[in-house]
């Protein structure tokens, strides 16, 4: 097996003393020389699950069984504690083979990092997971995006909401776009609490609690089989102490980046890996091609070829830029984390891009539903609507250099007499 690239920073949980669990298990050390046959597993049935819009639940096992579920829980619970450049390349992979299966693998990874680096879960429901999670494939997912509020990140306050009642919390709410619901064995569910200054904080929902319904409303052009469809909750019981972060609005504003590094740079990987499978069927299909007029393949013609030289030259300069940026994070480099966006920017677009000029190569031949790259170009277009956003990003760091102190005269200096 390859081996596991350790962050060198300390995580924050255990430099602030926050408590952590004996390993009540020892998780699986990730296959990570598997990876190019697990992209070949999940790749096989990507078409189906997509045709139907149906969720990939072998494909989500597979990934479990190679022990990639879990590769980024932490060693002090047990895990093999991967870092963001091991995860990138975890995603990469999946994202080449069915970003369904890449997508909700993504989430779960993501909490597990969180709550390695930053703690939150209490002790015994987090064990709880863990157990279950050496047994079988637990997804995890944070339920944030509401009906009436949009994405979080823009501001405002959850609809849902939590009363307390006695030792426990009642959820009552509505969560759109909640990618693998169906699926999923814990929800983290984003709610205010009813209380006369009211708190905020992500409420750790079990899979088949009471008044919890998932309601089949995904209809999606890309990212079929990811079932991002509605979850209500009516009065869904949650323990006392089953809450992370529950603090005041706006407290958490200066939050650690880290955490969306982590969701910037592996969700970027997810789509770099759809991309390059664009690029694989490309070249399979050019060198196929062969037109009765030319009497040879398309691949010998230099327009294809510097076509094709244009799609892997932003592939590899995408790739390079987000794998060398995750290495910089897990060694704590300053700044690295604000980097972040912009890589998810410049990666996106060329992912994108690359799809896009695949599928003008190829005309009816790249559109037509027998062939893979119309699928791969809707999944692709799905990576403009994560977090960070592009305009967001592009609006941040245009006012952070335009707030730089000028280097240079803005203007040219007036000319001197007989110059």
């Amino acid at each position: 097996m390859s081996p596991i690239s350790q962050p060198a920073t300390t995580p924050t949980a255990a430099r602030r003393g926050a408590s952590v669990s004996t390993p009540p298990v020892r998780l699986p050390e990730p296959g990570l020389d598997r990876l190019p046959q697990l992209t070949a597993v999940l790749a096989a049935r990507a078409a189906e699950h997509d045709r139907d819009a149906s969720f990939p639940y072998q494909g989500v096992a597979a990934v479990h069984r190679a022990g990639l579920l879990t590769a980024t829980v932490g060693r002090a619970h047990g895990g093999p504690g991967a870092g963001l450049a091991d995860t990138v390349r975890i995603l990469r992979a999946l994202g080449g083979g069915d970003p369904a299966v890449a997508l909700v693998t993504a989430m779960t990874l993501f909490t597990h990092a969180a709550q390695a680096r930053d703690g939150g879960w209490p002790q015994r429901a987090y064990d709880e997971l863990l157990a279950a999670s050496a047994a079988g494939p637990v997804l995890v997912n944070a339920l944030r995006v509401e009906p009436e509020l949009g994405s979080p990140v823009r501001g405002g306050l959850p609809a849902t909401v939590a009363r307390q009642r006695g030792d426990h919390w009642e959820l009552t709410g509505h969560k759109i776009f909640s990618t693998g619901a169906e699926a999923l064995g814990w929800m983290l569910v984003w709610a205010r609490t009813d209380e006369p200054e009211p708190r905020v904080g992500s409420f750790l929902v079990r899979s088949g609690s009471r008044g919890l319904t998932v309601l089949p409303t995904w209809n999606h052009l890309g990212l079929r089989a990811s079932r991002s469809d509605d979850v209500l909750l009516d009065a869904v019981p949650v323990p006392l102490g089953d809450v992370a972060g529950l603090a005041a609005p706006g407290s958490d504003a200066g939050r650690n980046p880290v955490g969306g590094a982590w969701n910037a740079l592996g969700l970027t990987a997810l789509y770099l890996g759809v991309a390059r499978a664009a690029q694989h069927w490309l070249t399979g299909f050019l060198h196929q091609r062969t037109p009765t007029a030319l009497g040879a393949p398309l691949a010998t013609l230099p327009r294809f070829q510097t076509a094709v030289g244009e799609i892997d030259t932003a592939l590899t300069g995408a790739e390079r830029l987000v794998t060398a940026l995750a290495r910089a994070v897990d060694d704590g480099e300053q700044d690295a984390a604000a980097d972040a966006g912009a890589a998810k920017v410049i990666g996106t677009r060329a992912a994108i891009g690359a799809v896009e000029q695949a599928v003008a190569l190829t005309g009816n031949h790249g559109l037509t539903q027998d062939n893979p790259l119309q699928r791969h170009l809707r999944d692709v277009l799905c990576s403009r609507v994560h977090t960070p956003q592009d305009d967001m990003v592009l609006l941040a760091a245009g006012r952070a250099a335009l707030a730089r102190p000028a280097t240079a005269p803005a203007t040219d200096p007036t000319p001197t007499e007989g110059s």
